[in-house]
């Protein structure tokens, strides 16, 4: 039902009810009919199914056969370090997901409250979850909206909707039906959101929707939509799939091999089965975890606060980021830009404006009619467009308790949504001074006759198209003040003296962030429920658009299209303007479904399903609702967009190391698995016992590939594009030097031992083992880059490495010259 396009005694009439309000048993009747007005959250899991769930990922799957395998060859400690790790890696993804779901729970938190209803012609107090539509509900400065409320009377009413609609100023209500069926959530002026709160005056309406009928349930439900999994969840479970296939054909191979020639059945299955194991990159989820865990440590020193592991990997993926533009490209705090008065425009204080009679009397105006004061620390307190206004003033030395002395307040008409005005009068050489604040284009109808009125309207409209929200001023003296203050006797014949022209301006670091992103290959995207023109000169500033194919939409514009119009036109949308929760979640899943990896970014109710739906979503710390927080996967401790820039950079370090971690594993399990299958062929003995292919499995590749980890970005990092979508983990070469770089290792190995068996030393088997680990510790050194030489790197530049590689060689050193390991190792 549209209500905003009813009148008051339609809706009325419509939900039977009268301005007495409902009767107290109508009131039960119609909660048993409708419901409480309350968010209803979907099916719950229970915990342990939530837990038991983790299991259910190929790679974890394969893990646990592994172990399994290890306890079946007596290798009771590779057992329990393989279970360790997939219990950890459950215990986190539960953890994750049981977070995830109290985004539901914080939005039922955050709705409930007490609401003032009309009941039986009585004023009542009643908790919101009672309410029904048809109650009568009053609202005043300082309450939380409980319900959906078309307003049938106003009194100054202003209601700050940005959690719900993302517009950044306090929206001035009205009670008169509107007339056009095509306008945004922010421009339902006769409306009440529930969840929204009030900033100033009072109101009256009739609640026409509760629960999961209001827009705020109609978010919930969209919340209740499941996630996406991240790029590295899918690039493993398809690099698991694959890496199991492949290692139970090899291991066929082996064992059918082996015994055609006559080697024992159980020998050979116990040496295919250790070969399984250690084929099995097992640490594979330790070092992610642990890369994960080092990554989101530096970035919360980077003020950037992660909440799930995997989306610290997720931001090296990144293609396209949908940025908000309240607080996180802007400042999120008004100020004047620009000011113009009889003969003068300025940006700034000139000089030549000090010996202006007209500046001077204009800024005395901005001084003078405002009502801004200080808390006890010091803040300025009041709307945002006053404390612009002010802090302008005070910056030109304009103070208006220093102005006040010789022009003190007698009385004041306080700003109302249907005049668009404020008027001070102060008393100043036994006359009075009006000085009357604001629309221009209501001003402008209040001057006399002989003003110049097409030079104004030229000065504003040029301020207008620079994306300012501009206020006017105006005065006129009396002689002496009536005995009743009525606005239309009082505002006019007013003197038209200037306009001061606000904006939000974008942050100074912003522009740098936003040019870095697009070097990286990153497209930046507003989306925002600000207006057009204002979020347009923002994008322009910052270099989201640059040019003439950069396009600008409007909500009402993007419902008019198709959904293959809006993938035809996506990538040349730059800025989305007065935009719908609904609406910012079709823009994240167009962009996914032409496969780009999206981070969004929002602070409001809002935002949170496109946050939730995005790969990887981004809520604000300063300004942002509970609800946005509990959605997102990362939170940025000081709301500014540069920080996300800088955690796309850990992430694509962190991608970087998981990598050179796999480079450098399967290089070393390729090594082992060609030196045990093609030795055979060679009429070599098996030449490397069960024992040996699990210490070189645990250790030599656990150790070194946990210390890649650790690597430093790359300087070049931030100058290469993000990962295509459907790149894989062998990607770029990997699988073909993992393969080269192995039989090569391979090929020393067998020759090593072909020369030993040759010469007839006993030890032969000793240095096959020997001349696969050194080897490997060597080619740790070598894995810590994919383009650069170690001599370019530093050889010391990754101590942790380096120290890893000193301990494994004095572990290889002491299994073959210490008796008692001598023993246990066979060597």
């Amino acid at each position: 039902m549209n209500w905003h396009l009813e009148n008051i005694d339609d809706v009325l009439q419509e939900l039977k009810s009268s301005g007495k309000g409902l009767s107290a048993g109508e009131a039960i009747a119609r909660l048993e009919a409708y419901g409480p007005n309350e968010i209803v959250s979907g099916k719950k899991r229970p915990a342990w199914m939530m837990f038991i769930a983790q299991f259910k990922d190929f790679m974890i799957l394969v893990l646990i056969a592994a172990a399994l395998v290890s306890g079946f060859l007596g290798d009771i400690t590779d057992t329990i370090v393989i279970i360790a790790i997939v219990v950890l890696n459950a215990a986190i993804g539960f953890v994750q997901e049981y977070r995830a779901e109290k985004a539901i729970e914080a939005l039922k938190k955050m709705a409930l409250t007490n609401a003032v209803v009309m009941r039986d012609n009585i004023t009542t107090k009643v908790v919101s979850t009672s309410l029904v539509p048809g109650d009568i509900i009053l609202l005043r400065a300082g309450n939380l909206v409980p319900a959906d409320i078309r307003l049938s009377e106003v009194v100054d009413l202003k209601i700050n909707e940005s959690a719900l609609t993302g517009e950044s100023l306090a929206v001035d209500k009205q009670t008169g039906a509107l007339h056009s069926a095509r306008l945004t959530l922010g421009d339902y002026y006769n409306i009440a959101f529930k969840g929204t709160s009030v900033t100033n005056g009072h109101g009256m309406g009739i609640v026409v929707a509760t629960g999961m009928k209001t827009e705020f349930g109609k978010i919930a439900g969209l919340l209740q939509e499941p996630g996406v999994q991240t790029p590295l969840q899918k690039r493993l479970a398809v690099f698991a799939r694959h890496l199991a296939y492949i290692i139970f054909v090899i291991c066929a191979i082996v064992f059918v091999a082996g015994y055609l020639r006559g080697q024992n059945p159980v020998v050979m299955l116990l040496t295919t089965l250790s070969l399984a194991v250690a084929a099995i990159p097992e640490a594979l989820p330790a070092v992610v975890t642990i890369a994960l865990a080092i990554g989101a440590k530096k970035m919360v020193k980077k003020h950037a606060l992660v909440r799930k592991l995997p989306a610290v990997e997720t931001l090296g993926s990144v293609s396209y980021i949908c940025t908000d533009k309240t607080g996180t490209l802007t400042l999120n705090e008004m100020r004047v830009e620009k000011f113009a008065g009889k003969g003068f425009v300025g940006n700034d204080f000139e000089e030549k404006f000090s010996a202006n009679d007209d500046y001077k009397i204009l800024m005395q105006a901005i001084a003078l009619n405002n009502n801004v004061h200080h808390d006890e620390d010091d803040n300025r307190m009041g709307d945002s467009t006053e404390k612009a206004l002010n802090e302008f003033a005070v910056s030109h030395q304009f103070k208006r308790n220093e102005i006040e002395k010789d022009f003190p307040r007698v009385a004041e008409l306080p700003f109302d949504s249907k005049r668009k005005c404020m008027t001070t009068i102060h008393r100043h050489n036994g006359r009075y001074m009006v000085i009357v604040k604001g629309a221009t284009d209501v001003l402008i109808k209040k001057v006399e006759a002989d003003t110049d009125i097409a030079s104004w309207e030229d000065t504003v409209n040029n301020m207008l198209n620079e994306g300012l929200r501009v206020i006017g001023f105006a005065t006129r003296e009396l002689d002496s003040l009536p005995g009743k203050l009525v606005p239309s006797a009082i505002e006019k014949n007013l003197q038209f003296i200037g306009v001061a022209g606000i904006i939000d301006p974008p942050r100074e670091e912003a522009k740098q962030a936003v040019l870095q992103c697009k070097t990286a290959g990153i497209k930046p995207v507003m989306i925002t429920g600000d207006h057009p023109i204002t979020a347009g000169t923002i994008a322009k500033r910052l270099g989201i658009i640059e040019s003439k194919e950069d396009k600008i939409i409007t909500g009402l514009e993007l419902n008019e299209i198709t959904a293959d119009e809006l993938n035809e036109m996506v990538y040349h949308i730059k800025v989305y303007a007065r935009v719908s929760p609904e609406q910012k979640l079709r823009i994240v899943k167009a962009l996914q479904g032409k496969g780009e990896y999206v981070a969004m970014t929002g602070d409001g109710v809002n935002d949170a399903p496109a946050l939730k739906h995005a790969d990887i979503g981004v809520a604000m710390g300063i300004n942002g609702t509970d609800v946005s927080k509990e959605a997102a996967d990362m939170i940025l401790l000081d709301d500014n967009f540069a920080t996300i820039v800088k955690a796309i950079k850990e992430g694509r370090r962190i991608y970087d190391n998981i990598r050179k971690f796999i480079r450098y594993v399967l290089t070393g399990n390729t090594a082992e698995i060609l030196t045990i299958l093609i030795a055979p062929f060679f009429g070599l003995p098996v030449p490397l016992l069960p024992i040996h292919i699990l210490w070189i499995n645990l250790v030599t590749d656990g150790l070194p590939g946990l210390a890649l980890a650790t690597e430093q970005a790359e300087k070049n990092i931030m100058h290469r594009p993000p990962r295509k979508p459907g790149e894989n983990i062998f990607s770029n070469g990997l699988g073909i030097h993992v393969l080269w770089v192995g039989s090569l290792l391979a090929a020393l190995t067998i020759s090593t031992q072909a020369y030993a068996v040759f010469i007839k030393d006993a030890h032969w088997q000793t240095m096959v083992f020997t001349v696969l680990c050194v080897g490997q510790l060597f080619y740790s050194l070598a894995a810590r880059s994919e383009n650069t030489t170690i001599w370019k790197l530093g050889l010391f530049s990754n101590r942790t490495l380096i120290i890893t590689f000193l301990c494994n060689f004095i572990l290889q050193m002491a299994i073959i010259y210490l008796p008692p390991l001598n023993r246990l190792f066979k060597t």
